[in-house]
């Protein structure tokens, strides 16, 4: 897209900035973006930085070149927060949510900002309720440069399924902002990206279920009161496919896309992973009823369980063809530190190096054949042809269920359509000339055009580009297979692609 740099503002960095005091100066840089200058390191007095695990090498590596510059680093974050332990070389590790820490590490800098003879730890043992967090958006002069906004309603998951941090990072009773809060934040987003998607990051959009219900009809009312200019999405445990009210809720509010964490089709699998709220409805059902409500599901799938045999990869497809879901993760097991899994796999001996392998977990499976299972899946996934095709259903089994808007200034004006025919234009030349599976793609532009239902294809035309381009460099080993791993490209090629 024009002018578009990075994916989504990391929030919780620009949540400390927006808590530092008002008579500090503040530049924020998105290494998303492009990586922080010479002039940057030499500017500051201070140099702090946030991450996941996955960026562990480009966090030591932003400590290294501030300590070159002679400049005191704070580091922050889930990464720290989780294994603190990770992090030996910075000045001060600031563990756990915003609360007493933070105020703690203010207060130190702001009487002594020299790097200190040994790490100091701070420690969150109070967290500042979210009804008091600042607005993230405030440290931003635009959110152009982002495909999707983003914003923060919640805190927490009542789920403690094995494989995941999210329960002993942030808890499992959901912390919330007021309504209000949430308003106030879309309306600064509306200031400074005046249309697009916004993304909720909760960790789980009906952790709180109530509260959900609570919230929704003020985002019902601020759509019908500025136009509708913005489009939602969020992450939900599939069993919202139970919750009808919520669901005609997020319809009228104009939810358009669901990311759920449905990691494998098979129940055996999911009752050993603890995921057994997937089955509160058969998993096919409860995609079709989101489908019912004009809710694009996207999902996440593991591979690597301990359940899984030579297979799982055929059922997985099926599942995928019986779905028509269009955009998967498909990841391979990875044991972060601090969860159920970990513990588990650490007693039984089966937490592994990461050198030359894609994942820290010694599978059940022999590895080569597990990788190979999951290039097989991500190949045949993002087939252009497969892929297009889901989306034609997609488009006329979901797309056609979403809430007739009216047609507003805030959705029908110059700038959106001058965008629009700039995103469309490079569209045709990127994928309808220059790719190799353009007939494909105008076998669904023409028809497209034809209904001047211009949103649907550069929303299917897009992605589609980006999915396959990823799974290319999947395949030509240049991304990872597991999301969460510090190995970002493959060094073993399954047998079939050596």
């Amino acid at each position: 897209m024009p002018g578009v740099r990075a994916f989504m503002p990391p929030q919780g960095i620009l949540t400390i900035a927006a808590y530092l005091p008002k008579a500090w100066e503040v530049r924020f840089v998105d290494e998303n973006m492009g990586p922080a200058r010479t002039s940057d390191y030499r500017w500051a007095d201070v140099v702090m930085t946030s991450g996941m695990h996955v960026q562990r090498r480009e966090i030591r590596q932003i400590n290294e070149l501030a300590h070159r510059a002679g400049k005191l680093t704070v580091l922050g974050g889930p990464s720290v927060s989780a294994c603190p332990e990770y992090y030996p070389e910075f000045d001060f590790l600031h563990v756990g949510e915003l609360g007493d820490a933070t105020d703690q590490l203010i207060r130190h800098i702001d009487e002594d900002c020299k790097r200190p003879d040994q790490q100091i730890r701070f420690a969150t043992n109070q967290r500042l309720p979210l009804t008091e967090f600042p607005s993230p958006v405030a440290p931003l002069r635009s959110l152009r440069p982002y495909l999707l906004a983003s914003i923060q309603y919640s805190s927490g998951c009542p789920f403690t399924c094995e494989f995941c941090d999210i329960p002993e990072l942030y808890g499992r009773n959901p912390r919330l902002k007021s309504p209000e809060q949430i308003l106030k934040e879309l309306d600064t987003i509306l200031e400074r990206r005046p249309q697009g998607a916004v993304y909720f990051v909760d960790d789980n959009f009906i952790g709180n279920r109530k509260a959900a219900m609570e919230l929704l009809p003020h985002l019902v009312q601020w759509q019908k009161e500025h136009g509708y200019p913005l489009e939602f999405a969020c992450e939900a445990t599939l069993n919202i496919a139970g919750a009808p009210k919520v669901l005609e809720l997020m319809r009228e509010a104009c939810f358009y896309t669901v990311f759920c964490g449905i990691e494998t089709p098979e129940p055996e699998a999911l009752k050993s992973i603890s995921k057994s709220h997937n089955l509160v409805k058969p998993i096919l059902d409860a995609v079709r009823i989101l489908n019912s409500y004009g809710i694009e599901v996207v999902s996440g799938i593991i591979m690597g369980l301990d359940t899984d045999t030579v297979e799982t990869d055929e059922r997985i497809l099926d599942f995928i063809r019986e779905s028509q879901i269009p955009m998967l993760t498909i990841n391979l097991l990875e044991a972060l530190p601090h969860t159920p899994l970990w513990r588990r796999l650490e007693k039984e001996g089966r937490i592994l190096p990461e050198e030359n392998r894609q994942s820290n977990v010694k599978f059940l499976l022999p590895y080569p054949q597990v990788l190979g299972m999951w290039y097989r899946c991500v190949r045949e996934t993002y087939d252009p042809q497969f892929l297009y095709d889901r989306f034609a259903y997609n488009v006329a089994h979901t797309f056609k269920n979403r809430l007739e808007v009216p047609v507003t200034s805030a959705r029908l004006n110059l700038r959106n359509i001058y965008v629009a025919m700039q995103i469309l234009a490079r569209l045709m030349i990127r994928v309808g000339v220059l790719s190799d599976y353009r007939k494909i793609f105008w076998k669904m532009a023409i028809p497209a055009l034809k209904k001047g239902d211009i949103e649907a294809l550069i929303h299917v035309a897009l992605v589609s580009h980006h999915l396959i381009r990823f799974t290319r460099e999947a395949l030509r080993g240049e991304q990872g297979a597991a999301f969460y791993s510090e190995k970002l490209g493959s060094t073993a090629k399954p047998a079939e692609q050596t």
